[in-house]
């Protein structure tokens, strides 16, 4: 076999194999559904695995204002890994997470009365009746601010919903 028919014939053989991947592939794709299910208690980075994308829960109330955490505070709770900027931020947490960690597990309490979990941003944020709340927009915080207790009230009512559809 010369050289030439040698290259012809693998060419045609990567030709095949790519032609098999990209139907696999294109299976593949299909059997997985356009939106993907939320698998989180807690919103969490699925990359790192930090809660609120490492942003420091205690700061919010303490500074007003978020802050990052550091890696040298860190601590697992409730199947994330939280951040904090000193330990003192950290110690108020594990003293009273109820009070320090995001409302829904800081899932958007706008997206939450209709039912849906969608991820609130750190930065996108309320505190009221020292409860910290996140937002998916600034549409939905001025929404919340609008009437926060009204909303709560639908939220609350929802969540227990809301929350059975999140795998633990």
């Amino acid at each position: 076999m010369t050289a030439l028919r040698r290259q012809q014939r693998l060419g045609a053989c990567l030709g095949a194999c790519r032609a098999a991947f990209f139907a696999w592939a294109l299976a593949f794709a299909a059997a997985i559904p356009l939106e993907a299910a939320t698998t989180e208690r807690i919103v969490a980075d699925r990359h790192t695995g930090l809660a609120i994308s490492g942003f420091d829960p205690v700061s919010y109330f303490t500074d007003g204002v978020a802050r990052m955490g550091v890696a040298d505070h860190e601590l697992a709770a409730a199947g994330v890994t939280w951040r904090f900027r000193k330990e003192g931020n950290m110690a108020a947490f594990v003293a009273a997470p109820e009070i320090y960690s995001p409302q829904f597990g800081g899932y958007d309490p706008v997206a939450v009365t209709r039912g849906v979990a969608t991820a609130g941003h750190p930065q996108l944020w309320l505190i009221h009746h020292k409860r910290l709340y996140l937002f998916q927009s600034t549409e939905t915080r001025e929404r919340f601010s609008a009437d926060p207790d009204a909303v709560r009230d639908v939220a609350d009512e929802k969540w227990p919903d809301v929350e059975r559809g999140l795998i633990p």
